[in-house]
């Protein structure tokens, strides 16, 4: 990526991180999805976003399509516009995660660079999160049609069909989402949340 901004300073806030975590009662961090189209990332971020808010979690979902709509809406699904979608996406968790809110970010981000970058953005707060379902387990599912369509060469380079993906060797925490429930998963994430980012009362 090139750089283009120049003449500019970086401004310190006069709010420590720490303190800002404080108020908010628990650390704020990045929980990164990944996995096909139909493993569940969308699926599994609003149930646990609707579940961590009634614990008092400050938490938000940045969902891929959702994004598309708005901040993204001028790019496509070349490699070099999933690598752009990912950047942006990964220097905005950031931002939440520093003002204390923990980020249920659900994108397919299918290379391990992107997702690397990503990481790099948020630091010690990411969490890379990998939902493992196969093609076959998606493509049985396939709520928004859209492996059939992939299959009809109606939408080009559509990961797991005619573009790849990349799944983490080192991810933070695997969830089995071709045969776990998604109360179980959602259990899963719970824990992890609960443990991780040091909810307190009061």
């Amino acid at each position: 990526m090139s750089i283009k901004s120049t003449n500019i300073t970086a401004v310190a806030h006069r709010v420590p991180q720490e303190e800002r975590w404080r108020a908010a009662g628990h650390r704020g961090g990045v929980l990164w999805f990944t996995g096909l189209s139909g493993s569940g990332k969308s699926t599994l971020a609003f149930e646990l976003e609707h579940r961590l808010f009634a614990k008092r979690y400050n938490v938000y979902v940045l969902d891929g399509d959702n994004v598309r709509h708005g901040l993204n809406s001028d790019l496509g699904f070349s490699p070099k516009d999933r690598a752009e979608n990912i950047r942006r996406i990964g220097e905005v968790a950031a931002l939440f995660a520093e003002a204390g809110v923990i980020v249920l970010s659900a994108f397919i981000s299918p290379y391990q660079r992107d997702r690397d970058m990503a990481r790099k953005a948020a630091g010690a707060q990411f969490h890379e999160i990998y939902l493992s379902a196969d093609v076959s387990a998606c493509e049985q599912r396939d709520p928004k049609g859209l492996y059939k369509k992939a299959r009809e060469g109606k939408i080009p380079d559509f990961t797991g069909i005619s573009a790849p993906y990349e799944a983490p060797a080192a991810a933070e925490l695997v969830v089995d989402t071709a045969n776990e429930s998604i109360e179980a998963c959602v259990e899963k994430l719970m824990a992890y949340v609960d443990e991780k980012f040091g909810f307190t009362q009061g």
